[in-house]
C-alpha cells in the first residue's frame, strides 16, 4: 500500500505518543522534556499541515487521559483553535474549507469526550462567536460550555448534553436537537426557527425572546422554563 503524507503524520505523531506515554512518569528531566514537547504541539496547532494537525489533536486528547494535569490548558488551546478556524470559513477561499472543518471536527470531539470531572470549577470552554454550522455533535457533551451567539444552524445535536450552557442570541434554526439536554441552559435571544426539538429536555431553560416559529415541540419538556416574549409562530 502506497504511504501517503497523511498516514506519514500519523506514524509521526504516533511514536511521540507511545514514547510519551513510556516517559511521563519515570523521572523529572524526562517530564520535563514532555512538558516542553506538549507546548510545542500547542504552539504550533494552527501552523501545520492537514495529517499533521488531526495527528496533534490525537496527541493531545491522549495526553489529556494519560496526564490529566493538561486537561484544561489543552481544552482552552482547543478552544481557541476551534474559535479561530471557523472565524475562517466565512472567509477563506471555498478551496480551503475542508481544511477548516476537518480540524474543527477533530478539536471539538476531544471537547465533547472529554472528562467533565477535570474541568476547574468556575471555569468555562469559551466556544463563543464560533461557527459551527452544520457539524456534527451528536451525543456531545457540552454541558455548562459558552456558545454565546455561536452559529449552530443545521448541526446535528441529537441527545447532545448543553445542561447549563450559555446559548444567549445563538443560531440554532433548522437544527437537529432530538433529545437534546439544555435543562438549565440560557437561551435567551436564542434563534431556534425551523429546529427539531422533539423530545428536548428544556426544563428551567431561559428561553427569554428565543424564536420558536416552526419548531418541532412533540414531547418537548419545559417544565418551569422562562419563556417570557418567546415567540413561536
Amino acid at each position: 500500500m502506497k504511504t501517503t503524507p497523511f498516514l506519514l503524520g500519523i506514524r509521526k505523531r504516533l511514536r511521540i505518543i507511545i514514547t510519551f506515554m513510556n516517559n511521563t512518569f519515570i523521572n523529572p528531566e524526562i517530564n520535563h522534556h514532555n512538558h516542553h514537547q506538549i507546548m510545542n504541539v500547542i504552539h504550533q496547532l494552527e501552523n501545520n499541515p492537514l495529517s499533521t494537525s488531526l495527528a496533534d489533536i490525537n496527541f493531545l486528547e491522549t495526553t489529556t487521559k494519560i496526564n490529566p494535569k493538561y486537561h484544561w490548558l489543552i481544552m482552552t488551546a482547543l478552544s481557541s483553535l476551534i474559535r479561530n478556524q471557523s472565524t475562517n470559513l466565512t472567509t477563506i477561499n471555498i478551496n480551503n474549507s475542508d481544511y477548516h472543518q476537518q480540524i474543527i471536527q477533530a478539536a471539538i470531539q476531544v471537547i465533547a469526550n472529554r472528562n467533565i470531572n477535570q474541568d476547574p470549577e468556575n471555569e468555562q470552554i469559551d466556544l463563543s462567536f464560533s461557527n459551527l454550522a452544520g457539524f456534527n455533535l451528536a451525543a456531545a457533551n457540552l454541558e455548562n460550555i459558552n456558545l454565546y451567539q455561536t452559529n449552530l444552524s443545521k448541526a446535528n445535536l441529537n441527545f447532545a448534553n448543553l445542561s447549563g450552557a450559555i446559548l444567549s442570541a445563538a443560531n440554532l434554526s433548522d437544527a437537529n436537537l432530538n433529545y437534546a439536554n439544555f435543562s438549565g441552559a440560557i437561551l435567551s435571544a436564542a434563534n431556534l426557527s425551523g429546529s427539531n426539538l422533539t423530545g428536548a429536555n428544556l426544563q428551567q431553560a431561559n428561553l427569554y425572546l428565543a424564536s420558536l416559529t416552526n419548531a418541532i415541540l412533540d414531547n418537548v419538556v419545559l417544565t418551569s422554563a422562562n419563556l417570557r416574549e418567546a415567540t413561536f409562530q
